[in-house]
């Protein structure tokens, strides 16, 4: 019997929520749509971090963007002020947090990659976030690899998972309304959604608040109980 492979598709974010390492951690494949619509005020170029007990926003400076234009076709700010602003602001936010040594130069790496493409640089974060957790998940960016952007919508999620040879596709809950697993079934691909776990952690005396940037679980959990947040959220 042919081994199952699981296969997720997201567009690329600027150190995600947990939630979003929840998703790669349950596929084979994750797939990185940035052939897409860039989305002002989205999650692509900015998250959260928890800075005295209150959720403050990091943005990636970007040059002229909008969305009418693909993410893949973005350029960051030429301004390389932002990235020192940027380390500046999660030292100072973590600096007595129980795993600061140990993240710190990640998030350092991250912060100071020099692509000028923003496609290139959340690709590179991502790829070096997967690799410190520990999962085994191939990333894939659309742009380079389909050619299929003729398509749209959930035919272009089928035809994805088809190319790489995916049986089970795993969205978000929150795309609960967006896919048809009827439509799914007749492509012989079964269709399940991931409900998130975003369980309370803390040290230092900080104020847990959910949702923020995986940077906020790295600084207050040592590596096993990073794992053991990345096995959570429902498959329904």
């Amino acid at each position: 019997m042919q081994a199952e492979r699981r296969l997720a598709i997201m567009q690329p974010y600027f150190f995600p929520y947990l939630g979003y390492f929840q998703l790669m951690a349950k596929v084979n494949a994750f797939v990185l749509y940035d052939d897409v619509n860039f989305i002002n005020r989205g999650w692509i170029n900015r998250n959260r971090i928890n800075i005295n007990g209150a959720a403050h926003m990091l943005t990636v400076p970007l040059q002229h963007a909008s969305q009418n234009q693909l993410i893949c076709d973005i350029a960051m700010s030429d301004d390389s002020a932002w990235r020192n602003r940027i380390v500046k602001s999660i030292q100072q936010a973590y600096a007595r947090s129980s795993q600061f040594q140990r993240v710190f130069p990640l998030v350092e790496r991250i912060v100071h990659h020099p692509a000028n493409s923003l496609a290139d640089y959340l690709l590179h974060g991502l790829t070096c976030l997967r690799d410190h957790l520990g999962l085994k998940t191939d990333i894939v960016a659309t742009s380079r690899r389909y050619g299929n952007a003729d398509l749209k919508a959930q035919a272009r999620i089928v035809d994805i998972c088809l190319r790489e040879n995916a049986n089970l596709y795993i969205n978000s809950i929150g795309g609960l309304e967006l896919y048809d697993r009827t439509h799914f079934e007749q492509q012989g691909l079964k269709l399940a959604f991931l409900t998130p776990a975003l369980q309370p952690h803390s040290d230092a005396g900080a104020a847990f608040i959910p949702g923020l940037s995986i940077i906020d679980v790295l600084m207050h959990n040592d590596a096993a109980s990073v794992g053991e947040h990345l096995q959570g959220g429902t498959l329904s």
